[in-house]
């Protein structure tokens, strides 16, 4: 008999995984390697896993279109917010891989946004993002802790793996 089983890992390239039993119970032809040990592949892809994303905006229009363009690209984006208070809120009560946080909320700022959850308990990895160009921003994105910056027009999945997986590979 065949043991239907499945399961998701999300692990380095490095990373020996251990494992009991096999695929088929009837046949060795598709047993694991007698140690029980299985390899990931040589290289850790982040499209297989779904990063969980917050998005902080002022503008409940740009929020609506970011979280469906995300999540189409296959990101959880587990919460959306439109105030620090909110933003902090969510960040507080659900583990978060990364934060979109407009540079400008309105009456709020959004850097100070980005160094609260910087700074929290758990401390969220910081995407600026802006309609402001990179360049006119400058001064204020190197004072913020956040590891990258993303103008609002060029938000996509691949843009935010790549500032995260940069900043993997410094750290």
């Amino acid at each position: 008999p065949f043991i239907a089983a499945t399961a998701t890992l999300c692990v380095p390239a490095s990373a020996t995984v251990g494992l009991a039993g096999s695929w088929n119970t009837e046949s060795g032809a598709h047993d694991l390697p007698a140690s029980g040990n299985a390899r990931a592949s040589g290289r850790w892809d982040a499209c297989t896993m779904s990063r969980r994303c917050l998005i902080v905006d002022d503008n409940a229009g740009y929020l609506s279109e970011a979280r469906d363009l995300l999540q189409r690209q296959g990101m959880s984006v587990v919460g959306v917010a439109s105030t620090s208070s909110d933003a902090l809120a969510i960040a507080a009560s659900d583990r978060l891989d990364v934060a979109l946080v407009d540079v400008d909320l309105g009456a709020e700022s959004g850097l100070d946004v980005a160094r609260a959850l910087a700074m929290s308990d758990e401390p969220v990895p910081v995407i600026l993002i802006s309609a402001y160009a990179e360049k006119d921003l400058r001064e204020l994105l190197d004072d913020s802790p956040a590891v990258g910056f993303l103008p609002k027009s060029l938000l996509s999945r691949a843009k935010i793996d790549g500032l995260l997986n940069d900043r993997e590979e410094r750290c």
